[in-house]
């Protein structure tokens, strides 16, 4: 009766550890799917070239989805995990997708940088879909190259204690057993690398939204003539451009919120000699959570939906506007509008008060750059 009772318990735990990363594997595969989906059907119905950012968009959910559909397999059929070689390609897939998706998110940050702060550059490099093309494949050489050291004998892979997952062998160091000097050089290499590009992508982040409000604040505080006015506000504050960086900004917030805790665990296993078995697995599901959230970033905030939004803003404004009546027309952009301390709001107001725009907004790579500089 025991040994069938812990067989029966056995069985239940099994069940439960298949079940999640199932769920998890459906959850980011038709996420993903959906969101390429989205992506190429919102391209064709514009009928221009798609600019160089969403190409990079729909890299990063390309790459989101092989990851799902190569690495968890493995992890639902955990038992494989136990030949030396699959155990290797899985750490393989795990260092690379975690990078290439670090590299894309800092390709798109740089890429928004440029077209706000550098527009000139921008311009001069032509800065398009072609360009967004060969930036991605470049990642994927690069970083392909740089993963595949460890199956070449720099690092040995291993399986973790959870036996759901493998990794680098030496990315912890054990109490009393020193690592080999080129296994701990990876290992903090690799961390290094991902750390210089979750930092880039902050600092690049910081200066695109810097810029923009600067410019926007200057744009407010200047006098200038109603028309002059509607012109500055549809360079800065056009759907499109308002829309890429909230699709900017939120996806940096997934991507390096997900990859931060893995790369925190590469540090602190190799300069300490603390073995927390559960911090590591935490780290390693959380990085699988990114692929699963990413796609739904894009379908959220597609310019349909993201319409709707600057419509009901409208009509907040257009409810303000009738309860300040008697407020002077002079000071539309003036000390009242920068009194609102919810920007954004105040953004999407504007934009639809001053440029009305039409139903069908596009902007191309050389559309953002111009729109890009301040007048």
């Amino acid at each position: 009766m025991e040994n069938d009772t812990n067989f029966t318990h056995r069985s239940i735990n099994g069940t439960r550890s298949t079940v999640v990363p199932i769920l998890m594997f459906a959850g980011g595969a038709v996420g993903n799917v959906i969101a390429i989906v989205v992506l190429s059907v919102s391209r064709h119905r514009q009928g221009r070239k798609s600019s160089a950012f969403y190409s990079m968009v729909c890299g990063l959910a390309v790459t989101d989805l092989l990851g799902t559909c190569l690495a968890s397999p493995l992890t639902i059929a955990k038992d494989v995990l136990q030949n030396p070689h699959l155990c290797a390609f899985q750490s393989f897939l795990l260092l690379f997708f975690g990078l290439a998706g670090l590299s894309i998110m800092c390709a798109m940050s740089a890429e928004r940088y440029m077209a706000i702060c550098c527009p000139y550059t921008y311009q001069r490099w032509g800065v398009n879909r072609r360009f967004a093309q060969k930036a991605l494949l470049l990642i994927y050489v690069s970083n392909v190259a740089f993963c595949v050291l460890p199956m070449m004998g720099i690092a040995s892979s291993k399986l973790q204690p959870s036996r759901t997952w493998c990794f680098i062998h030496d990315w912890k160091r054990a109490p009393g057993v020193p690592s080999p000097a080129a296994a701990a050089a990876y290992s903090f290499l690799y961390a290094g690398v991902s750390l210089v590009l979750i930092l880039a992508t902050i600092v690049l982040n910081f200066f695109v939204c810097g810029t923009l409000l600067i410019m926007r604040q200057k744009t407010v505080q200047r006098p200038v003539t109603r028309a002059s006015v509607r012109e500055r506000w549809r360079a800065l504050s056009s759907a499109a451009e308002t829309q890429m960086i909230a699709v900017l900004v939120m996806t940096s917030a997934v991507v390096l919120t997900c990859s931060a805790p893995l790369v925190v665990r590469v540090f602190a296993n190799q300069l300490t000699q603390v073995n927390d078995i559960g911090a590591d697995l935490a780290a390693i599901r959380i990085a699988s959570v990114n692929p699963i959230l990413d796609p739904w970033i894009y379908i959220l905030l597609r310019r349909t939906l993201f319409r709707r939004i600057l419509s009901v803003s409208k009509t907040i404004c257009q409810t303000r506007k009738r309860r300040v009546v008697t407020t002077p027309q002079r000071h539309l952009l003036g000390p009242e509008f920068t009194k609102d301390t919810h920007v954004f709001t105040q953004l999407l107001c504007n934009t639809n008060i001053i440029t009305q725009l039409p139903a069908a907004v596009t902007l191309t790579s050389d559309d953002s750059a111009e729109s890009a500089q301040p007048s």
